[in-house]
């Protein structure tokens, strides 16, 4: 395993994170802790959690990732983990948010309010990364980042970090935090895979120029990735094969991964992974991480014997044929995911 700072700050994370949104919803507590050994065995310091979570979003279950991550965290030393959660941004983008009956936005109120629950939760009295769960581009960003920054003083968190964020909403961000004299963000959070490359369209650059660490997550495209969609196969249990049976942002969503662009595409990198005696997943969670402006790529499963592909991505570096065949691909069937 490879370890790698988060952008300017004192933070060393392993370049693999392990994603906990299924956790409590199609993952069941007992198989997570199993999950979450077996990755800290591996090597991974580095864990993500969400106070929205587990996925799909539900009241019925909400908190539920972040106190199954909190009994681990209790069989664990405390500073040998990197930590991170994440409060939830406005109700008016995807999906209405399980937290507080979706009255949710990055104002002072809300941020207080979710680090407070999320600290009960996860058992702990400090978040090493807390990032924006969405962005907020309609509360000013001076206040939010202040909140934040106030954490950070109080020592409830050591750096923050946003996701889903755009080019002007992270510049906007830096710039207030630069002339308020608070706390940056040194992370952010964003799709990114093989079937999704818009990062590298402008995102990237902010990244390597202000110093900020994409930390990717849905590097296998949501299982896309593994070819197990191919075909007009729909496996029992797989987070699409029951979202493309929904309504609303959940089939919305559904389509956006599982489309006639992203199979065709699939299959051809899949082609390029057998090629190279790799396994698929492997092959996307190791191109993920090859990239300068990546400190940390996101991976989740929805069950325990999908965790050995993804580990045998840790100390892989793709050969440059290898990665040749992959951009002509991306060239020749560009954004897949729209």
């Amino acid at each position: 395993m490879q370890y790698r700072r988060l952008g300017r700050s004192a933070i060393v994370v392993s370049d693999i994170c392990m994603g906990t949104m299924t956790f409590g919803s199609q993952v069941g507590e007992a198989v997570a802790l199993r999950v979450l050994d077996r990755s800290y065995d591996a090597g991974i310091n580095f864990y993500d959690t969400a106070e929205g979570y587990p996925v799909p979003p539900d009241v019925k279950w909400v908190g539920r990732t972040e106190e199954i991550v909190g009994k681990w965290l209790k069989t664990k030393p405390r500073d040998a983990i990197v930590l991170a959660t994440k409060v939830s941004g406005p109700s008016h983008v995807w999906f209405r948010s399980p937290c507080r009956e979706g009255m949710t936005a990055l104002d002072r109120h809300n941020i207080v309010r979710a680090i407070e629950g999320s600290l009960r939760r996860l058992g702990t009295d400090y978040i090493d990364l807390y990032q924006t769960h969405w962005p907020d581009h309609d509360t000013s960003y001076d206040e939010t980042m202040e909140v934040l920054d106030e954490l950070v003083r109080a020592g409830k968190v050591r750096i923050t970090g946003c996701s889903n964020e755009t080019s002007w909403g992270l510049m906007k961000s830096l710039a207030a935090a630069e002339r308020l004299g608070t706390a940056r963000y040194q992370t952010i959070q964003n799709n990114f895979s093989l079937n999704n490359r818009r990062f590298e369209d402008e995102l990237a650059q902010v990244c390597r120029k202000e110093g900020v660490s994409l930390i990717p997550y849905s590097p296998i495209a949501g299982g896309v990735l593994s070819g197990k969609y191919l075909n007009g196969q729909r496996p029992d249990g797989a987070r699409f094969s029951r979202y493309l049976a929904m309504e609303g942002r959940q089939a919305e969503m559904g389509k956006r991964f599982v489309n006639d662009r992203t199979l065709a595409a699939t299959e051809r990198f899949m082609g390029i992974a057998a090629e190279a005696g790799l396994d698929p997943v492997t092959m996307a969670v190791a191109w993920s991480k090859q990239h300068d402006f990546v400190a940390s790529t996101i991976v989740g499963v929805g069950a325990e014997d999908q965790l050995a592909p993804i580990l045998a991505a840790a100390d892989l570096e793709l050969s440059q044929e290898v990665l040749r065949a992959i951009d002509k691909v991306s060239r020749e069937i560009r954004y897949p995911m729209g």
